[in-house]
């Protein structure tokens, strides 16, 4: 989970929609914007290229219990279906890090160790913290059925794929350090675009002396 710039004013239909008994808040416009703001990645497990999007609201509406959240622009969010699945689940009801407001890089720690997801929370006593960390966690490991099990190894296959890529480069980078074009190539893979991207700069912050021409691609803001 990294930040994500929302655009705005929000998308025009969502206050039409708000106004009917049966609104919707995934007309086209609502889908575009979403889908530009976020890359065209879920938000919290952050694979790429979506097939199978939905517009998840960071606070549930519960079905029209809470109509103020159902329409609410900065209530909405990216994900895949997986993970809208996984986080529909009552702990996280009181809500899990706003990464369009905080950086959620500034808050955890995103390892991939001895082939299992590890998020460390900064601030233990931070109960946004402690929930997030759960939650993506259980985006790369709940098995608790058929489909989940599977939908849960395939991004843990992708993570695994995309930071090899990081330490293959960083192997490059490491045998000629003045090599600009092994760290341009870097960077790409350490935008916060990029799939997976808070894994990968959390390891190239983790290696700082190791790296030292990648830290100002990593660089947090406090």
């Amino acid at each position: 989970m990294v930040k994500v710039e929302r655009s705005f004013p929000a998308p025009e239909s969502l206050a039409e929609e708000a106004k009917k008994s049966a609104g919707r808040y995934d007309k086209p416009d609502v889908i575009k914007r979403l889908k530009d703001d976020f890359h065209n990645k879920c938000y919290i497990c952050e694979m790429k290229e979506l097939q199978d999007p939905n517009v998840e609201h960071l606070l549930p509406h519960k079905n029209g219990k809470y109509p103020e959240r159902k329409y609410d622009w900065e209530n909405l969010f990216w994900s895949c279906s997986h993970c809208n699945g996984v986080k529909n689940n009552g702990k996280y009801d009181e809500g899990i890090i706003d990464c369009c407001k905080q950086d959620p890089e500034e808050c955890l720690n995103f390892k991939l160790r001895n082939d299992n997801v590890v998020v460390e929370v900064k601030n233990k006593e931070d109960d946004l913290q402690e929930r997030t960390a759960l939650l993506v966690v259980e985006t790369f490991s709940l098995k608790n059925t058929g489909m989940r099990t599977y939908t849960s190894d395939e991004r843990l296959k992708l993570l695994q794929r995309e930071m090899n890529l990081l330490y293959k480069q960083l192997e490059k980078i490491h045998k000629n350090p003045e090599s600009k074009v092994a760290v341009r190539t870097a960077y790409s893979l350490l935008r916060r675009e990029s799939a997976f991207a808070a894994f990968k700069r959390c390891y190239v912050r983790e290696h700082a002396a190791e790296y030292p021409q990648l830290q100002e691609y990593v660089a947090l803001d406090t």
